[in-house]
């Protein structure tokens, strides 16, 4: 029944092209067309487009049971053999594949793959470097952690069989993979130089590794987060990959030089370097000197480091950043003291340079070299400070969050580049002053006269690298000033400050880390505008916060006050999800049993902290 339910879906999508001709000059599905260098490109025909595009369409719908998807998935694949590279370079075709392969089997994926290489793997570059073929190719690698699955129709083998049948379905995926590496290995210049088949060779590295990312499809299209390296799943691979891998990195060290000076080359060999430091460490370190190496043997002018050049070069600056923050010890402090000694101020200052500087700070956080590093940087920092280039600021607080050696100093320095160590009542405007990235003159401007106390001013100019930096800073063993500084703000000032996109993180991490004691304090001088706060998209969520953290009696003190609005906090889009999670109906009418479940509340989380530490 399954079967003839299947065979008629597959009729149902292929109805009406046989009552077509298929085109005589174009094979199976195609049709000619002059290419480029004097040739004739296929590609499908306007009937194949048709049946591919009501695929996906199929696809989207989703299968009841796993048999019925299987069916599909085999009929489907029946109809791209013979002619899947044509599927994979047409637009539909690709599209529709890449959502199939997910779907089949690991040996119908090697299938595919084989198919598409052709001979001995030599139409593999052809497919990858495609603007298509090359998203065909990713779907097909991200299938690899499958290897190890068995076929459908294994049910029907004994048990004495089955180790043989997992080696036959497993077997053929991976020869695909070892022969698109034995490509690429042999072709690695023109793989890594080409826009799409840098991304083939790239996942191909993550694969022979055994650990992939999330696909493009599931990565955040926006926000500040993009571009945040994303999280890698582990998986097994077969034993033959570690060898291929390692053929594969010294074809790139190969051409280190073409790495070196073209960024999708360059990406490439950071991806190698990446997936190394996660599961080859001892490769990753022969890389790492191999890299810093050649480019401490180029020629420079005399007395100058080539390692400063290419720090300042758009292209190879990415490398080096990789290079430094998968450093270990004796490599790191082999580049300080012989390539970057002396030249970390000057390098902060440059528009491409600081960037490897920041992850230099980051790595050398967990050696006694982040010491010197800091010293050298602190004498430049009011300069760094003034060309704008917060992420070195920012870096070196969180550094120092780890270091409590160099806290105080660092706290010293930046009340002197913003203006505010003398006389010591302007420290207590330290923190507008961090979260706006403004010296006292400026934010003050026009508000002071000599020698005179200045005059209130609103909190405003909250910015993102301020609120990082003050974050950074609220993890010194003593933020005394800061907090010092939070109270000298108004309550208006505080509801500003949680109300805010990137100042709302800055009061969760003081009212959440704060003691019962302080953060009853800070919860007094926010009376009367809770209900302001719950009404912002970033408030509400700080109160969320500050609730989870909060004593029983200061969840009632803020109760009573959301409770006496509810047909404002009910009609508000984020302050009606304040209401529904304090449970402030059940507060409102029925408080006693309110407060003895969250009473119960309190000392379950108070049970589980105490385990957990």
């Amino acid at each position: 029944m399954e079967s003839m339910e299947g065979k008629e879906q597959q009729r149902r999508l292929t109805e009406g092209e046989k009552k077509r001709k298929r085109p005589r000059d174009g094979g199976k599905g195609c049709k000619g067309r002059e290419g480029g260098q004097g040739g004739v490109k296929k590609h499908l025909d306007a009937l194949s487009v048709g049946y591919f595009r009501r695929v996906s369409e199929r696809l989207s719908e989703g299968f009841a049971e796993e048999e019925e998807k299987a069916l599909f998935v085999a009929n489907v694949l029946s109809e791209v053999k013979g002619r899947a590279a044509l599927v994979a370079l047409d637009v539909t075709g690709s599209v529709t594949l890449q959502r199939l392969l997910p779907l089949a089997t690991s040996t119908q994926v090697g299938e595919v793959l084989a198919e598409l290489g052709g001979a001995a793997g030599a139409d593999f570059r052809a497919v990858s470097c495609d603007r298509c073929g090359g998203h065909v190719m990713e779907s097909a690698l991200r299938q690899v952690p499958r290897w190890t699955e068995h076929s459908g129709t294994e049910g029907q083998e004994t048990s004495d069989t089955k180790d043989d049948v997992e080696a036959g379905c497993s077997g053929i995926l991976e020869a695909q993979v070892l022969s698109l590496c034995h490509s690429v290995t042999e072709e690695v210049t023109a793989f890594m130089r080409h826009t799409h088949g840098s991304h083939v060779a790239r996942t191909l590295t993550h694969v022979l590794g055994g650990c992939l990312g999330p696909a493009h499809s599931d990565k955040r299209s926006g926000g500040k987060g993009q571009n945040v390296n994303p999280p890698l799943t582990d998986f097994e691979v077969p034993p033959s990959f570690a060898g291929a891998l390692k053929r594969l990195s010294l074809a790139l060290m190969e051409n280190v030089q073409v790495c070196v000076s073209d960024a999708g080359a360059s990406a490439m060999l950071q991806t190698m370097l990446t997936v190394c430091h996660r599961k080859r460490p001892k490769l990753c370190k022969s890389l790492l000197k191999g890299i810093v190496g050649y480019l401490a043997s180029l020629n420079s002018a005399p007395g100058v480091s080539p390692l400063l050049v290419f720090l300042k070069d758009q292209a190879s600056s990415r490398l080096l950043e990789t290079v430094l923050l998968l450093s270990h010890k004796a490599v790191l402090r082999s580049l300080y003291e012989d390539h970057l000694q002396g030249q970390l101020v000057d390098l902060a200052l440059h528009p491409i340079a600081n960037f490897p500087v920041q992850r230099l700070i980051a790595t050398a956080a967990s050696y006694k070299l982040f010491l010197k590093v800091f010293d050298e940087l602190k004498e430049g920092l009011e300069a760094i400070l003034a060309v704008g280039h917060m992420g070195v600021i920012v870096q070196l607080a969180e550094s120092c969050a780890q270091r409590e050696e160099r806290q105080g100093e660092m706290m010293r320095c930046l009340l002197l580049g913003f203006h505010c160590a003398e006389p010591p009542s302007r420290q207590l405007t330290c923190l507008p002053l961090l979260l706006s990235l403004l010296t006292h003159d400026v934010y003050y401007t026009g508000q002071t006269a000599e020698g005179a106390t200045e005059t209130q001013r609103p909190l405003s100019g909250i910015c993102y690298h301020g609120s990082r930096l003050v974050q950074a800073l609220l993890k010194f063993k003593d933020h005394s000033l800061l907090l010092n500084s939070l109270r000298a703000l108004t309550p208006s000032d505080l509801v500003t400050l949680g109300t805010d996109q990137s100042g709302s993180h800055v009061l969760q991490a003081i009212m959440t880390s704060a003691s019962d004691k302080g953060r009853g304090k800070i919860l007094r001088r926010l009376e009367g505008e809770f209900v302001k706060l719950s009404c912002s998209r970033y408030g509400s969520r700080v109160l969320e916060a500050v609730w989870n953290s909060a004593t029983v009696s200061q969840r009632q003190d803020i109760a009573k006050e959301l409770g006496s609005s509810e047909s404002v906090l009910r009609s508000d889009q984020f302050a009606r999800h304040v209401w529904a999670k304090f449970a402030l109906t059940h507060f409102v009418k029925r408080r006693a049993q309110w407060q003895e479940i969250q009473t119960d509340q309190r000392k379950k989380r108070k049970m589980f902290s105490d385990i957990l530490q």
